[in-house]
């Protein structure tokens, strides 16, 4: 018999912008000073918030995304992050009801929307308001919110920046009217501001010890304008699943362990944390490292490269030229090497004129835009996680291009339609080294994972 579940709240808002990171982030700080065990969780694919509601919570945030992992996945991946905890945190994406942009959708909610993930959870919503030019029209803003789709429930507002005591006093009156609770009141502030940049916010890795002030300053915030009794009070989830587990996913393997090596540290800070959990459960042994600084582990038989900011570190990844040999003999070897995204950049000839690896014979450059959105790919090429036809879903999200998309002795790693109806291939394959601007889940294709470590045992 499967236990209750670990109560949550999901905190969204009706469009980005409306201050939701400062909230779920000071959220969990403040639980958790308060002597909760919080599980944190960001809807989406997003990389970067995680980073921050790790820090508050002391244990990594985890991600919820149906349309990388399938809604299926969703219960069993929240009874994972949410073990020995008290209470979980779930910070939205985008408005309330976004998602994957699909026409022929005809649910109220979009496909890997936070309602979505909150109506899977039996999870009350705390909406937070961005209070900036709302008065009284805010009580049909919410009434809208309340009734668009009823397998959600609004528990409750955060009034964010607001601006007087006048002010809080109309919002309180225009919320009491919809008959919904206002759970806290944030003063508008601007020191408040965690830098950021192209992406979003910095990463929380790279912004080090400015990170761990933010978090503290945002812990502070909400600890002295939310009520947290009522938050407590108010958290609920009904999940009956079990827990995902990845042993079951990949099987059990008790031969030999070949080393992994997972690119670490301020340059490549994107990634899942169930990643990691998978891989040592098909049998690796993960050992992370830090290309600015350091070299490949001892014994390494495979690499992983995942996601992150090369672009602003491409000096120092270029000047640690014995890392980039060992790289480059890695893959001549035949090991195999899974790289995405900021994987991808350092694999290539150069990144922005500096040298890289040279693996896959591209050049790299930054840009003013943005690609971004979800992918329906198949696998073109045979490589070391996927066979060919194997259909994925994955995310891009990046402002780097290639000067080329071809390069000499590389196979296409995916293919996919775009909306307008064209045909892309995207990404390389070259021995063991399967190249791509596709982030993938790996909880959505835990087979690749396990393909991946026997092709490292050789």
């Amino acid at each position: 018999m499967v236990s209750v579940s670990t109560p949550a709240v999901v905190i969204a808002a009706p469009a980005s912008g409306s201050g939701k990171t400062t909230v779920a982030t000071g959220l969990i700080g403040a639980l958790r000073r308060s002597g909760s065990s919080v599980a944190p969780f960001k809807v989406g694919p997003d990389y970067i918030d995680p980073g921050y509601h790790g820090l508050a919570a002391g244990r990594p945030g985890r991600n919820l995304d149906t349309v990388l992992v399938g809604p299926d996945r969703i219960g069993p991946l929240y009874r994972h992050g949410t073990g020995g905890c008290d209470i979980a945190v779930v910070e939205g994406v985008m408005g309330l009801f976004d998602g994957k942009i699909d026409e022929a959708n005809s649910q109220p909610s979009a496909e890997g929307s936070t309602a979505q993930v909150a109506s899977i959870l039996g999870s009350p919503v705390v909406l937070v308001i961005d209070a900036r030019g709302h008065s009284q029209s805010l009580a049909a803003v919410l009434h809208g919110f309340a009734t668009y789709d009823a397998g959600v429930r609004i528990g409750g507002v955060i009034l964010n920046r607001v601006g007087s005591a006048r002010h809080e006093q109309v919002l309180r009156h225009a919320c009491d009217k919809v008959g919904v609770a206002v759970l806290g009141v944030v003063p508008r502030l601007t020191e408040l501001e965690v830098p950021s940049r192209h992406l979003g916010l910095i990463p929380a890795a790279e912004h080090g010890a400015a990170a761990v002030a933010a978090v503290d300053a945002m812990s502070d915030l909400i600890a002295s304008h939310v009520d947290l009794g009522a938050v407590r009070a108010l958290a609920a989830s009904n999940v009956s699943s079990a827990a995902w587990d990845p042993v079951a996913e990949v099987g059990e393997h008790c031969d030999s362990r070949p080393v992994v090596a997972m690119a670490g540290g301020p340059a490549f800070t994107f990634g899942y944390a169930e990643h990691r959990e998978l891989l040592t459960a098909a049998g690796a042994d993960v050992q992370v490292f830090d290309p600015l600084h350091e070299e490949l582990p001892a014994g390494t038989a495979a690499l992983v490269l995942p996601g992150g900011f090369p672009e602003e570190h491409a000096v120092d990844l270029a000047a640690n030229t014995v890392l980039l040999q060992q790289v480059r003999d890695l893959a001549d070897g035949g090991a195999p090497i899974h790289a995405e995204c900021a994987g991808l950049l350092y694999l290539a000839r150069s990144l922005d004129g500096h040298s890289m690896a040279g693996v896959v014979g591209v050049d790299a450059t930054f840009g003013k835009r943005l690609t971004l959105g979800y992918r329906e790919a198949v696998a073109i090429s045979e490589s070391s996680l996927f066979d060919p036809g194997v259909r994925v879903t994955g995310h891009e999200f990046h402002r780097t291009s290639l000067v080329s998309a071809d390069a000499d002795g590389c196979g296409s790693a995916w293919g996919w339609r775009p909306w307008d109806g064209g045909s892309v291939r995207e990404g390389f394959v070259r021995g063991g080294v399967h190249a791509s601007y596709l982030h993938t889940h790996p909880v959505g294709q835990p087979e690749s994972i396990a393909k991946f470590v026997d092709a490292a045992r050789g």
